[in-house]
């Protein structure tokens, strides 16, 4: 059989670009320019790989990345975030495609969690000195997500490190949101976040946190 073909959204600007499959939420790199972080993409395949079978919906064997749309990003690029809602995040969503979405997104959290438990508390320094240690790197990623679920509608309060039923109370709620058919439009009156592009944000935000805690053990 040919390789699959996965859909790839690129956002650049002068200073960082990214890289993301559009159909596979949470498997999203970023490099210098658009080669570089399609290529940064290809190689972390094998890091994300665990997550979409824990998820039920393992990646292809065999495939090929293949740009769809790029478009030109912001500020938040630039500092290191993938922001652009492609046209493809405003296709519709069946009820299939949305439990599918919410069961990566949910895979990416207990991968996340799993990396928290094996980690110690205290993480090598990045090159320049820098870099959160355990503890301060979950409360940030708790903490962003709260300002995600307010993205799509969602106000609770935000969870504190070791709150597990706030955090799961979090969670859920998201995942119910994403786990919902959509006609491809805002997730919420007054936000511009869709669901396919929620799901690709919030999954890449706990797998890049939960890479970087690997990268950093000691």
């Amino acid at each position: 059989m040919p390789p699959t073909t996965i859909a790839v959204g690129i956002e650049t600007t002068p200073k960082k670009c990214f890289a993301s499959a559009l159909d596979w939420p949470g498997w999203c790199r970023a490099g210098r320019d658009p080669d570089a972080a399609l290529a940064a993409l290809a190689e972390y395949a094998e890091r994300y790989r665990p997550v979409t079978e824990a998820a039920g919906h393992p990646l292809p064997v065999r495939f090929t990345l293949r740009e769809r749309e790029r478009m030109s990003g912001g500020a938040t690029t630039a500092f290191g975030a993938p922001e652009v809602i492609f046209e493809a995040d405003r296709v519709p969503v069946t009820g299939p495609q949305a439990k599918r979405y919410a069961a990566l997104v949910t895979a990416a959290w207990e991968y996340f969690d799993e990396v928290v438990a094996a980690s110690p508390a205290e993480l090598r320094k990045g090159p320049r000195g820098g870099g959160r240690d355990r503890d301060k790197m979950v409360s940030h990623v708790l903490e962003a997500e709260n300002a995600y679920a307010r993205s799509i509608g969602i106000r609770v309060p935000t969870p504190m490190l070791g709150d597990l039923a706030a955090i799961e109370e979090q969670r859920l709620a998201i995942a119910a949101v994403l786990g919902e058919p959509s006609d491809g439009g805002r997730v919420a009156p007054g936000k511009k976040w869709t669901v396919r592009y929620a799901a690709r944000r919030i999954a890449w935000h706990v797998l890049d946190h939960a890479w970087e805690m690997q990268d950093r053990a000691p």
